[in-house]
């Protein structure tokens, strides 16, 4: 495609090239001596060549149209590929907001230019060109004009576009914030009304609003001087042939129809330069566009897969060791996590506890690879996690995050989400271990129900049950709920819980929560405190034996209860 658009660009400025002189021999030999034939038989000729031309120039169109579109597609997912590979650590490198306008108005900004790169960088240089010889063939003595009008239009732009240049990667920044400053008041908007902190929000967001528009209005001003200041020049131009030429025409030096031959050449040059300069008003935004987008798909991700990875064992299913792992945030002063080494193997369940920022969610993220461990090996099955592909890591687990995140679709496509060839049978019953069956069967349209993006259109509760049933048909070796019981009810928590046992009884049960009642029938109970493991067992012991269990406890327990255990344990 590239190499027709160039081909029928050639064709164009030929064409174009062509018609004055064409022009100079009907004024010249037709219309001076009164040649009808020839005026008709060259304006025929025009009439192809005009045709043959705009034949051409809608191909070029077209093609470029085609070629750009198809450059941005490709890039387009080459970016979402590779933030699809990133991990936690390039997430917080690039912001959400940043990530969706590189791949939306960045890569829009490289299409455009890119077709005004095909249509115009190869017509606009050969027109001129083609234009200088032409008229330096017709009359070199006028030349001087052509030459003092390109000098003037190219210092010009030098000065224009070393003033707008740096304002192109700075408005870039401000389309970021005020994406940023938009997407956070629109997911936390029932925040904003219940605090009565709209007119706050309203106002960081006129600032964003105002930074853009500021930049935007500075830049757009600068570029309209541009343009009649080309017309000037393009007027002064033609002014200045006339002028020049009306003289040679009296002195008999120039005949009438090179003159106006001559002036149309002239014009040519002066558009080919417009193009140009239309080209570097669009290059420089267009520059920064690409280095955003060429910076994400540059940043190679930290957790990768290995060259030579090992397969899991087939004996083993679903063993879980930490052995002195240590893990810090980049750029942080002391680690999350230090030191922690424990064992968590099938048919058991092993649950965390500890205070807000005691590295539960963090040791969690550890095992499906969110993070890598800065110290230590976190092995299953045996394998160290990194010596495996992340593809063969997650097909052993199934993963309840905090807050329960769903898709665009329907329920049934959010429960079938990890296995989307599931029947029915084991969909409705994943549901009804869930907790889920009920409040989905009293759905207008039952498990064809559509879910809006991010499952605003069900509560906290119900969210949290669909993201259970996803995991739970998955059938996986390993399963991890990080705090993913804590918007149910006591009733609900404890029925679920009880289903739980039973589905779950040959996997190995991974279980961060807040509340005692969740886990105080866990085989394994790991405490943690400034993330540091202080305190394991089962929760009898732990009442007993750990002060910050017990301290958890109370908060939560009555005295009585509290005295209940501590009673059956002495007894």
């Amino acid at each position: 495609m590239v190499i027709a658009v160039l081909a029928l660009t050639f064709g164009q400025v030929m064409a174009d090239l062509q018609l004055p002189d064409y022009m100079a021999q009907i004024v010249n030999k037709g219309i001076v001596r009164q040649n009808n034939s020839l005026i008709f038989n060259t304006g025929f000729r025009m009439l192809l060549i005009s045709l043959l031309g705009g034949a051409c120039a809608v191909g070029v169109g077209f093609l470029a149209s085609r070629v750009a579109t198809g450059v941005s597609m490709n890039v387009r997912e080459k970016v979402f590929a590779k933030v699809e590979s990133f991990s936690l650590r390039e997430f917080d490198k690039f912001s959400t907001a940043s990530l969706i306008i590189r791949s939306t108005n960045d890569i829009q900004q490289l299409q455009m230019v890119l077709i005004m790169l095909l249509r115009m960088v190869l017509m606009a240089p050969l027109m001129g060109v083609g234009a200088v010889f032409k008229a330096y063939a017709l009359a070199p003595s006028m030349t001087w004009i052509i030459a003092l009008a390109i000098t003037v239009m190219v210092g010009m732009m030098i000065v224009l576009f070393a003033i707008a240049m740096p304002r192109f990667k700075l408005l870039q920044q401000l389309v970021d914030k005020l994406n940023l400053v938009t997407r956070q008041n629109l997911t936390g908007l029932r925040v904003i009304r219940a605090f009565n902190a709209e007119k706050h929000e309203e106002a960081n967001f006129e600032k964003a609003n105002v930074e853009l528009t500021g930049v935007n209005l500075f830049v757009n001003r600068l570029m309209v001087i541009m343009q009649p200041m080309m017309m000037l020049i393009f007027n002064l131009t033609a002014v200045a042939v006339i002028w020049v030429g009306s003289h040679m025409i009296d002195t008999g030096n120039l005949m009438i129809g090179d003159m106006i031959a001559f002036m149309q050449y002239a014009m040519q040059v002066i558009m080919s330069f417009l193009f140009i300069s239309f080209i570097f008003i669009m290059v420089p935004r267009a520059s920064v566009s690409a280095q955003r987008v060429a910076e994400v798909i540059d940043t190679e991700p930290l957790i990768k897969d290995p060259q030579n990875p090992i397969a899991f064992p087939v004996d083993t299913r679903g063993l879980i060791k930490f052995d002195d792992v240590t893990f810090s945030y980049p750029g942080a002063d002391s680690p999350v996590l230090q030191n922690i080494s424990f064992t968590a193997g099938p048919g058991e369940t092993t649950a965390f506890v500890g205070s807000t920022g005691s590295g539960k969610s963090t040791l969690i993220n550890l095992i499906p690879r969110f993070y890598d461990v800065t110290g230590g090996r976190v092995l299953v099955n045996g394998i160290d996690i990194r010596n495996v592909t992340q593809e063969d890591l997650c097909e052993k687990i199934g993963y309840v995050p905090q807050k329960g995140a769903l898709f665009s679709g329907t329920v049934s496509s959010n429960i079938k989400y990890g296995v989307p060839d599931a029947s029915d049978e084991e969909m409705h019953a994943a549901a009804k271990i869930a907790q889920a069956s009920e409040f989905v069967e009293n759905l207008e349209d039952k498990f064809a129900t559509p879910i809006a993006q991010g499952g605003t259109n069900v509560s906290g509760g119900q969210k949290q049950r669909l993201a259970i049933a996803r995991a739970l048909i998955k059938k996986p070796e390993i399963y991890i709920f990080d705090d993913s019981f804590s918007a149910l009810d006591f009733k609900t928590d404890a029925a679920l819980r009880e289903a739980l046992n039973d589905e779950t009884r040959k996997a190995t049960v991974l279980i961060v929560a807040q509340r005692i009642g969740t886990i105080m029938n866990a085989d394994k109970i790991i405490v943690l405190d400034g993330g540091k493991i202080v305190g394991t067992g089962r929760h009898k012991e732990l009442i007993e034996s750990c002060d910050v269990y017990k301290e958890i406890a109370s908060s939560q327990l009555s005295e009585e209860e509290l005295e209940g255990i501590l009673g059956e344990e002495l007894a």
